[in-house]
């Protein structure tokens, strides 16, 4: 088993479940999408499968047949490792800590409204 090249994104791909060549079915394809002509007669699309699990995983974010390769091989390595770990999972964890900030970001932005329409209020009744 010969390891793939580890995700290199903004997550740590070393705590990921690492893929093996061997466990993966690849499959270039015409790409969907605008690009009229350009899209429409090159074969940039990857479609990636991971045969053990199931999971497929298509790519079409670049012009770049080889970098279409890598960003689907990142992704299908995030899904595999959900897959198997579930909410032990790295990526899980990250959703779940973005998720998280994102709430409270929008509990401060709704304080911040309620201040300012008290203040108002307060303001208007100054003015009487």
């Amino acid at each position: 088993r010969v390891p793939l090249l580890q995700a290199t994104g903004k997550k740590n791909s070393s705590n990921l479940l690492g893929l093996t060549e061997a466990e993966l079915k690849e499959q270039f394809v015409r790409g969907d999408g605008p690009g009229g002509q350009a899209t429409n007669k090159t074969n940039n699309c990857v479609v990636l499968k991971h045969v053990p699990s199931g999971i497929v995983v298509k790519c079409h974010q670049t012009r770049s047949v080889e970098q279409n390769r890598k960003i689907a091989r990142e992704i299908l390595q995030e899904k595999v490792d959900l897959f198997y770990k579930g909410e032990d999972s790295e990526v899980f964890k990250e959703r779940k800590a973005s998720e998280k900030k994102k709430q409270e970001k929008k509990r401060r932005a709704k304080e911040h409204l309620e201040r300012k329409k008290h203040l108002k209020e307060m303001q208007q009744l100054e003015k009487k």
